[in-house]
């Protein structure tokens, strides 16, 4: 952490952590998780998250990349189920891709998201759940969500380490966590 940035302290599955804030708009701080390279962090919520989707009936997790990654990769193990991560740069490899628009809290500006050709076969009429760090604007989350409708999937449920923000709106998130905005 940055000399005298203000934290906050966290719980997940277990393990403590302290998130950093960082300002996103003027007056506007979130706490931010990056779970990349925490192997302890990672394994924990991965097992909290498939213990809690046990009762889903689903074929496939999706993700977009890139923080959330370890975290689809270690769920699947548990859950034994396959996972597609949605790109957000487009790569000739990909083919023909389906691809949607989303805004980025992190980074504030537009993105894209796109599902690899070799990857529509195995969405194309399966049960899907939608996997992310942390949700937050849930612009993100529409973007998935808007692929796996262009692919013919069906989005059975939408899980998380965290939500954060305004929590009613997050209610049917399946979330180990749910983070405040601060604002000043």
């Amino acid at each position: 952490m940055g000399e005298g940035r203000e934290v906050y302290s966290v719980e997940i599955a277990g393990v403590k952590r302290d998130l950093p804030l960082f300002e996103v708009a003027p007056g506007v701080r979130i706490a931010v998780l990056n779970i990349l390279g925490d192997v302890e962090l990672t394994e924990a919520a991965a097992e909290a998250l498939a213990e809690r989707l046990k009762n889903v009936d689903f074929d496939v997790l999706v993700t977009a990349e890139a923080k959330s990654i370890p975290l689809i990769y270690a769920l699947a193990l548990r859950t034994r189920k396959p996972y597609v991560v949605l790109r957000k740069a487009y790569k000739p490899y990909m083919g023909n891709t389906i691809q949607a628009e989303t805004l980025s809290i992190t980074t504030g500006k537009p993105q894209t998201l796109y599902l690899d050709e070799k990857d529509r076969a195995m969405l194309k009429g399966k049960r899907v759940v939608l996997v992310d760090d942390v949700i937050s604007t849930g612009s993100t989350l529409q973007g998935m969500r808007l692929v796996m409708d262009k692919a013919g999937a069906q989005v059975v449920a939408e899980a998380a380490i965290f939500t954060e923000g305004d929590r009613a709106k997050w209610r049917d998130i399946i979330a180990l966590g749910h983070l405040p905005v601060f604002t000043d």
